[in-house]
Formats: C-alpha cells, sequence, structure tokens
C-alpha cells in the first residue's frame, strides 16, 4: 500500500551508474509532481547550480543590489550588507536541494511530510507569492532596460507603448518555454550563466572609468539611522536566496538520488555566492545614477553607447531566466492542488493570469516601488516554513513514504502523513507563530511591526522567526510525538516516537 523510500544517510559515496541523455528541448515536458520515473532523472548537481544562478545572474538582482544604494547607504556599507545576506541566505537555502532526489518531487509536495498532506498547501501557497513577485519584477525590470536602452542607441523615446511591447515580448517568451518545461528551462539558463556574466563583466569597461568606491551614500537613511538601514539592506539582498526554497525541488527531482548530500547543497549554495556578480554589479552602477530610485532610466542615460545592445542583451537573457525559474514552479506545483490540470495547462493559466498581474501592476499601480515590502514579506513566510522542513528531515535521517506523500494529489486520504485530516498541526502550529512574530517585528518603509523598535530600530524579523519556529517544533515534535511509521526502520533521530497504527489510503 505504500512504497517505502530508505535513501542512504546524507554523505553515502554514490553508487556508479551510466549517464543518461537529456530528453529534447523541443518535447513538452510530461511530468508533474507525480514522482519522477527513476530512469528520467538524467540531471546533475551542476544543472541545479545552472539554474539556479541562471535564474539569479539578472536584472531583477541587480535591481536587489541597488536598492541598498537607494535606501541612503555609502558603497562600502551597501556591498558588506549585500554579501552578509546572500552568504546568510545562501546557508539557509542549501538543505532544501536534498528533498528533490529524495522523493522525486518538488519541495511544496515534499513539505506533506512534515505540514501533512493537506496543510503541504502553505508551501504551494508560499510559491505562488514568490513566483508572481519575481515573476513580475523580472519582466518589469528587463522591459524598461530594453527601452532605456533602445532610447540610448537610437535616440528614440517609445513610451508606454515600447514599454507594453517589450514586456509582452518577454512575458510570452517565458511562458513559451516554461510550457516545453525543464529542459528547455535548463538550456536558457545555461546560455544565461555565460553570456549574462560576460556582459556584467565587460561593464568594468563601461563604468570603471567613473566608479569611486569612496562613494559616501546619500546620508538620507530610509530608517532613519545606519544600522536599521543597513539591516533592511541585508533583508533585501537575503530574500533572493531564500526566494528559492520552495522552488529547489522543482529541478533537483531530476537529479539521482545517487549524489551525496554534501554535492547537492554545494549547487545551490555557490550559485548563490556566484549572484554576487549581479548584486555588486548593482550596487557599483547605482552610485553613478542621478537618481538610484529611478535605476533603469539612470543607468541607460550613463552607458556608453557601445553598450546599449549588450544591455539589451542582458535585459532578455536575465528576463527569461529569472521569469522561466519562478514561472515553472508556479504552474508545476498549481498541477498538484488541481489534479485535473496537467503542468503545461496550469502553467499557460497561472502565467496568462501573471501577465495581466504585469500590465495592470506597472500601467494602473505603482508595484515596483513595493519591491521591498514583497522581498520581506517572502523571507518571513518561507524562512520558518524552511526551518519545519529541514529539522522535519533531521530528525527522520531523510526517509520518506514516497507514495503517501503523493495522496492529496491522487483524491485519495489516509498513509502515514495523513496526521489529522491532512494537517500535521505540529509544523502548522511552528509556522503561524513564528510567521507573525516575524511580522511584528519588521521594520521597512511598508512593512512595520509594532515590535520594531524591540533592538532600537534594527530589524530582528528574521533571526525571531527562525528562532521561534525552531524552538516550537522542535518543542512539539517533544511533547507530541509523532507516529513511529513516519520514521522508518533506523527510528527518529534525537526525538521520541509513538506507536501509532497508520491509516489506510483509500479513496475520497
Amino acid at each position: 500500500m505504500s512504497q517505502t523510500s530508505a535513501p542512504a544517510e546524507s554523505g553515502a559515496t554514490p553508487q556508479a551508474s551510466p549517464e543518461v541523455p537529456h530528453a529534447k528541448v523541443t518535447k513538452v515536458e510530461p511530468y508533474g509532481v507525480a514522482p519522477i520515473p527513476p530512469e528520467e532523472q538524467t540531471s546533475r548537481p551542476l544543472d541545479l547550480f545552472r539554474l539556479v544562478f541562471g535564474g539569479t545572474n539578472t536584472f531583477a538582482t541587480i535591481i536587489l543590489g541597488t536598492l541598498p544604494i537607494a535606501y541612503g547607504l555609502g558603497f562600502w556599507a551597501a556591498a558588506s550588507a549585500v554579501v552578509v545576506g546572500v552568504v546568510a541566505g545562501a546557508l539557509i537555502l542549501m538543505p532544501m536541494s536534498l528533498f528533490g532526489p529524495r522523493n522525486r518531487t518538488n519541495n511544496a509536495v515534499s513539505s506533506g511530510a512534515h505540514f501533512g498532506v493537506v496543510g503541504r498547501c502553505v508551501g504551494s501557497f508560499l510559491s505562488l507569492l514568490t513566483a508572481i513577485a519575481f515573476f513580475s519584477i523580472s519582466v518589469w525590470v528587463s522591459g524598461d532596460a530594453i527601452v532605456g536602452a533602445a532610447g540610448r542607441l537610437f535616440g528614440v523615446d517609445g513610451g508606454d507603448t515600447l514599454r507594453a511591447a517589450a514586456y509582452g515580448v518577454i512575458a510570452v517568451a517565458v511562458l513559451v518555454v516554461c510550457i516545453y518545461g525543464y529542459e528547455f528551462m535548463l538550456l536558457i539558463n545555461k546560455i544565461a550563466v555565460v553570456a549574462g556574466s560576460a556582459i556584467m563583466l565587460l561593464g568594468i569597461f563601461a563604468f570603471g572609468g567613473s566608479f569611486h568606491a569612496s562613494f559616501a551614500g546619500s546620508g538620507d537613511y530610509a530608517l532613519g539611522g545606519f544600522w536599521p538601514t543597513w539591516m533592511l539592506a541585508v533583508l533585501t539582498a537575503l530574500a533572493n536566496p531564500v526566494s528559492f526554497g520552495a522552488f529547489l525541488g522543482d529541478w533537483s527531482r531530476y537529479i539521482p538520488d545517487r549524489y551525496p548530500s554534501s554535492r547537492l547543497m554545494a549547487a545551490p549554495f555557490l550559485a548563490q555566492v556566484a549572484s554576487l556578480l549581479p548584486f555588486l554589479f548593482g550596487v557599483a552602477t547605482a552610485t553613478l545614477v542621478a537618481d538610484p530610485n529611478n535605476y533603469v532610466a539612470g543607468l541607460a542615460a550613463i552607458s556608453p553607447l557601445w553598450y546599449a545592445l549588450p544591455l539589451i542583451a542582458i535585459a532578455l537573457i536575465g528576463g527569461l531566466s529569472t521569469g522561466t525559474t519562478a514561472l515553472y514552479g508556479t504552474g508545476l506545483d498549481f498541477s498538484s492542488i488541481f489534479p485535473r490540470l496537467s503542468r503545461a495547462r496550469a502553467t499557460a493559466l497561472i502565467g496568462s493570469l501573471s501577465v495581466a498581474f504585469i500590465f495592470v501592476g506597472n500601467f494602473v499601480l505603482d508595484v515596483v516601488s513595493s519591491i521591498n515590502a514583497f522581498a520581506v514579506l517572502i523571507v518571513l513566510c518561507t524562512t520558518p516554513w524552511m526551518a519545519v522542513m529541514m529539522i522535519g528531515y533531521f530528525v527522520r535521517r531523510g526517509f520518506y513514504l514516497t507514495d503517501d506523500i503523493q495522496v492529496f494529489n491522487r483524491g485519495q486520504k489516509g498513509g502515514a502523513y495523513w496526521f489529522t485530516n491532512g494537517v500535521n498541526w505540529r509544523g502548522m502550529a511552528a509556522w503561524v507563530p513564528a510567521t507573525a512574530v516575524g511580522l511584528l517585528m519588521a521594520n521597512t518603509p511598508l512593512i512595520a511591526g509594532p515590535w520594531r523598535d524591540i533592538a532600537g530600530g534594527i530589524d530582528l524579523s528574521l533571526v525571531a522567526t527562525l528562532a521561534v519556529a525552531a524552538v516550537l517544533y522542535t518543542a512539539l515534535l517533544f511533547l507530541f510525538p509523532e507516529p513511529r511509521a513516519v520514521f522508518g526502520p533506523a527510528g527518529p533521530r534525537l526525538v521520541p516516537a509513538k506507536d501509532t497504527p497508520t491509516a489506510p489510503i483509500v479513496a475520497e
């Protein structure tokens, strides 16, 4: 009734197996959230690196890098905040690559092992929030960069008409790639890794002569003081790696579980460290534009004519790579909540709605100015969810029942992860208060909680939300032990278990 998946402990030596060729990029991917057949797991940790780095090596990340300067910080303060945020976020992110190879499905579905097969809809909500935010940001900034560079190159101002055309081209291209699926997306990101990096490095020659590391900033700090503003910049940078937490399984599910955990975790960590290239490109060039709050137009205005064409290229490549990594996961996960929709149909539906949101958001609302609010919201909602997942993985020794995880997707109930009506209240009772505490302590221009001054205005919301989630979930595992069946033959690690019969899997 239940198929047991009992992989080797983390760090085990991988067994040699022949490499399997990748599928054609022009073939529409047939798989949704059901377990990927082992013979189709043809990717390697290097492919995961390419996808994650390709998704960050873009104009959207450059924009995030400009925000610390827009907050009023000087170059060195902004650069240090970015480095701290990216490295800290990469450390939080890297264990999330372990679930895909084990369960051969995406992370939202895998979270059903810890939140319950119905409660895993929390992960689906986080995926949707993150994907729409970053897909929209990537299309907006890439489209604006194309319009600005075209104006610099040809001396024409296309206005809103040209902007709308640029948005439409990028959005439709992203949608087409996502419908084709994983292999096409992998190809795009392989190109983005090389081309995007080369064009940004070329920027050293375009802007190096006018850049000065002594730039002191405006001094008009976004939160009134240096340290609160610096911490705001750290959280802004940290949002980028954390935003991948719900998506890593989308791609790592194509990697066979024979690879050691160290290699699986190293791929997203190194990819995020490599993202310091676009981040620091944004920090450095933001010191040169007249108004960092209007960075895209300012960069196009100061760019040499010979750099305008590469600027268009990086905008197009970046829009495709970030947009595809975000939208692909949303379509995949949406199909798991509504099983009647195939992955391709769910992607088309969500993509069409996102495109409409992009146009309304840019031409009717001023959503671009709310990027920081989106970033902080993603961090505070996603990090406690990730904490529950990682602690759960540790205490269960990486043991999962792949068949039982899929119960909800098949319209069934029961199995080891049914818990209480499909919800594991232990995970929920840790995630909800942790998220609430983080929001209460947040201190940003648009999200300011009543406890924001608890540390003199310095935003400790991330530390608080992680600590509350870890302490509460661990305590609940001791006070209310989980059924022994979820731990596998080796039993739990450090926590107790109780002998409770597993409900049989039956149709709803």
